[in-house]
C-alpha cells in the first residue's frame, strides 16, 4: 500500500468518514460539506499530517477581511462570525489582521487586491476615523471592487457601513446605572475623532444632561486596552465617580483592576459596565455588567449584501445600517452605596 493510501486511510479512519471523501478535501473537488470538511481537516491536524494547499477555485469568490487587531476578542469574534458566513455564501474568506508598526490596512489592501480578490470587507478600519486619508477607498470604487465596512463609516465613503447602535447602548448603560442611584456617572472610551467613540461620546452627554442636567460630564479617552483604561480609571475616581461606563470590555477589566488595586470594591464601591460582551465576560469575577454588540448579524448581512454585489456587479452606495445592541445586566454593577 503506497503511503498516500495510508495516510488516506489513516485519516479516514481518525475522521470517521470514507477515504473517497477525504480524497475530495484534498484534491478540492465533488460535494463535502462545512462540517466534514471541518472533521477531515481537524484529523489531518491530529494526525500530524500537512493541510492540502488547494489552488483556488474559478468560480469560488474570494473575500478579503481586514481586521485592526485578533488580540481584542471582539475582532476575533467578527473574524471567525465573518469567515462562517462567506464559507455558507459559497466564498473563500482571505483573512488579514493588522500589526502595529508593521502591516498596516493599506499594506493588506494592496496585497488583496494583488491577488484579485472578489470584494473586501472592512472592520474598524480607516473608514471610521475622521482624520484617516479616504484615497484607498475612492482607488477600490474606481477598480469597481465591491466593498463593505464594519463598526462606522465616514458618509464620504460609498459603501454600506453595518454598525452596533453605539447610541442605543450608552444610553441602556447609563439608564441602567440611574435607575440603580447613580448620578456621578463617567464614560471612558476610545479616542473620539474614531467614530464609534465619538457616538458613544455624544449619547452619553445626551443622556447625562437629560437625565440629571450635566452639561459636562466626567469622560475621559484612552486607547481600547486593559492597560490603558487601568491607566485612566484614577482620575476618574478622585473626581467622584461611582460608575464607569466604558467604551469596551477590555476597558472595563482594566478599570476593575485598577479600583482593586487600589483597595476599592466592584460593585460595592464602583459600579463598572462594559461594551461588546465577548465571550468569556459572563465568567469574570465580578460577572460583567455589558453592552452585547449584535455580531452575528452584523457580519451575516455584511456578507450578504457585499455577495449581491458581487453576483449583480451593481454600483455600491453609503448607507448606514444599524443594529441593536442589548444590556446584559451581571454582578459589576449595583446600588450606589454611600461613601465614608
Amino acid at each position: 500500500m503506497s503511503k498516500q493510501r495510508t495516510r488516506m486511510t489513516d485519516i479516514a479512519a481518525r475522521a470517521q468518514v470514507s477515504t473517497a471523501t477525504v480524497s475530495r478535501v484534498f484534491n478540492g473537488v465533488g460535494q463535502v460539506s462545512e462540517a466534514t470538511r471541518a472533521k477531515v481537516l481537524t484529523a489531518i491536524d491530529e494526525l500530524g499530517y500537512e493541510r492540502p494547499v488547494l489552488e483556488p477555485t474559478s468560480g469560488v469568490p474570494n473575500v478579503g477581511v481586514i481586521l485592526p487587531e485578533l488580540t481584542n476578542p471582539i475582532f476575533a469574534a467578527f473574524a471567525h462570525n465573518l469567515q462562517n458566513a462567506i464559507a455558507a455564501s459559497g466564498g473563500v474568506a482571505m483573512l488579514r489582521s493588522q500589526t502595529p508598526g508593521a502591516t498596516s490596512e493599506l499594506d493588506h489592501l494592496e496585497s488583496l487586491i494583488a491577488h484579485d480578490v472578489d470584494g473586501i470587507i472592512f472592520v474598524s478600519g480607516r473608514h471610521a476615523d475622521y482624520l484617516g486619508d479616504l484615497n484607498r477607498y475612492q482607488d477600490l470604487t474606481d477598480r469597481r471592487i465591491p466593498f463593505v465596512t464594519i463598526n462606522g463609516a465616514r458618509p464620504e465613503i460609498a459603501a454600506p457601513d453595518f454598525s452596533t447602535g453605539d447610541a442605543a447602548g450608552i444610553r441602556a448603560a447609563v439608564g441602567h446605572l440611574a435607575q440603580l442611584g447613580h448620578r456621578n456617572i463617567a464614560l471612558l472610551t476610545g479616542r473620539s475623532h474614531v467614530v464609534p467613540s465619538a457616538r458613544k461620546l455624544a449619547a452619553f452627554r445626551e443622556i447625562m444632561s437629560e437625565l440629571f442636567d450635566v452639561e459636562d460630564p466626567l469622560t475621559a479617552e484612552t486607547f481600547y486596552t486593559y492597560e490603558a483604561a487601568a491607566a485612566a480609571t484614577g482620575p476618574l475616581i478622585r473626581a467622584g465617580a461611582t460608575a464607569v461606563v466604558c467604551g469596551s470590555d477590555m476597558q472595563a477589566l482594566g478599570v476593575i483592576r485598577a479600583l482593586r488595586d487600589a483597595g476599592l470594591s466592584v460593585p460595592d464601591d464602583v459600579s463598572v459596565v462594559g461594551y461588546d460582551d465577548t465571550f468569556l465576560m459572563s465568567h469574570t469575577d465580578p460577572a460583567l455588567t455589558t453592552v452585547r454588540q449584535p455580531v452575528n448579524a452584523i457580519t451575516n448581512a455584511a456578507v450578504q449584501t457585499l455577495f449581491d454585489a458581487i453576483g449583480s456587479a451593481r454600483t455600491l452606495v453609503h448607507e448606514d445600517y444599524v443594529y441593536n445592541p442589548d444590556l446584559v445586566v451581571r454582578s459589576s454593577t449595583a446600588p450606589m452605596r454611600p461613601r465614608s
